[in-house]
């Protein structure tokens, strides 16, 4: 259980994010519902938490904004006195095949994937220290792991997270913070929802188990990592994609 524990999760405001924002109040945790422009699907899981009697608030940051990520946490911890658990799950594509990817298409889903992993990483991480005690989770992708034709810079973002992992892992391990990441393969969310069915069924091949995932199938996964029972494990990557990385 996670009583008393703050949690924050960014691109909370739907899908994956929602679905472990939902995951972590039901364990017990304050969930800090981070968006940047879902303010809406931001307090559409705000209710859905609450309705369950759990508690959370939504909470507007763009996490590729260093300064603004300062300021959203130091009021935070203002406000709550500690943070907890982290989970790094907001995230953007915008594919495209390298020969035609722009440098714009590049630099926003690197800043919003990997550069707002960092802002939010170095500073919940400075608080965990103090506390000696902490979780931290990012979201990489099973195109991370493998590379996707298509998501150069997608791909790029996702396997940074993994390092980034590993090498915070490293540095907090000692004040009894653990830093892991979750590899998602295909998830049913509004992101893949407008695949059409030949590239569905292409996918689907891909997969052992035969079907994509569901956003719980992630969210299990990250309470897990977060909660006492993970406790000894630190620096790894957990592939919840019906075994496409196997």
């Amino acid at each position: 259980m996670l009583e008393n524990r703050v949690a924050v999760v960014t691109g909370g405001a739907k899908g994956i994010g929602r679905a472990i924002a939902l995951a972590l109040a039901a364990e017990g945790a304050l969930v800090i519902v981070n968006y940047r422009g879902s303010k809406d699907q931001a307090q559409e899981t705000v209710r859905q938490i609450e309705a369950a009697g759990g508690k959370a608030e939504a909470v507007s940051c763009d996490v590729a904004d260093g300064a603004a990520v300062e300021a959203c946490f130091a009021d935070l911890l203002a406000r709550y006195g500690r943070i907890d658990i982290l989970v790094n799950n907001a995230g953007i594509t915008k594919d495209g095949l390298l020969m035609r990817m722009g440098e714009e298409e590049w630099d926003s889903v690197l800043n919003a994937n990997l550069k707002g992993a960092f802002h939010c990483c170095k500073w919940a991480a400075k608080a965990m220290l103090k506390q000696r005690s902490g979780r931290i989770i990012n979201i990489s992708s099973v195109s991370g792991v493998m590379g996707n034709a298509g998501q150069a810079n997608y791909s790029a973002s996702k396997a940074g997270l993994i390092g980034l992992t590993k090498s915070v892992a490293r540095e907090v391990a000692s004040r009894g913070i653990t830093v892991n990441a979750v590899a998602p393969g295909f998830v049913d969310t509004d992101m893949t929802a407008g695949l059409p069915a030949r590239v569905r069924e292409a996918a689907s091949s891909q997969i052992p188990l035969g079907h994509f995932g569901r956003p719980e199938d992630i969210a299990a996964a990250v309470a897990f990592l977060a909660s006492e029972k993970a406790g000894y494990i630190t620096g790894q990557v957990l592939c919840v994609d019906g075994g496409m990385a196997m």
